[in-house]
């Protein structure tokens, strides 16, 4: 498999950053790395679809952004609020309840075991 159906991840590309910023600030680059670690390289977000997310959050005020330049170049850092942290859990609840409709509706075809020829 090359990567996920853009179309499932439309949806749920907020919630994903989100998520990696939960356990510290990131900057642009490390953002991406991290989904792409997580998610066992299937996520590979361009900087041209990242950048508008983060924007967006921001204007949300669920993401904060600050420069620094400790690291030899300067980077923008973005990091959750805690705005960003309580819209995260409503996500996560969101995303849980969907993932177990889904379940529901696909019943055996949703076991991951392997189908019979």
């Amino acid at each position: 498999m090359d990567g996920l159906n853009p179309e499932l991840m439309r949806g749920s590309l907020e919630l994903m950053v989100l998520s990696v910023l939960s356990d510290g600030s990131k900057y642009g680059y490390l953002i991406q790395q991290s989904l792409r670690d997580a998610s066992d390289e299937l996520v590979e977000l361009k900087a041209g679809t990242l950048y508008p997310i983060l924007h967006k959050l921001e204007t949300k005020k669920m993401v904060r952004c600050r420069w620094d330049d400790s690291t030899g170049r300067r980077r923008k850092w973005y990091e959750l609020t805690a705005a960003g942290k309580k819209q995260l859990k409503v996500r996560v609840d969101e995303w849980q309840a969907y993932v177990e409709c889904l379940r529901r509706v696909l019943g055996p075809l949703a076991d991951p075991s392997p189908m019979p020829a």
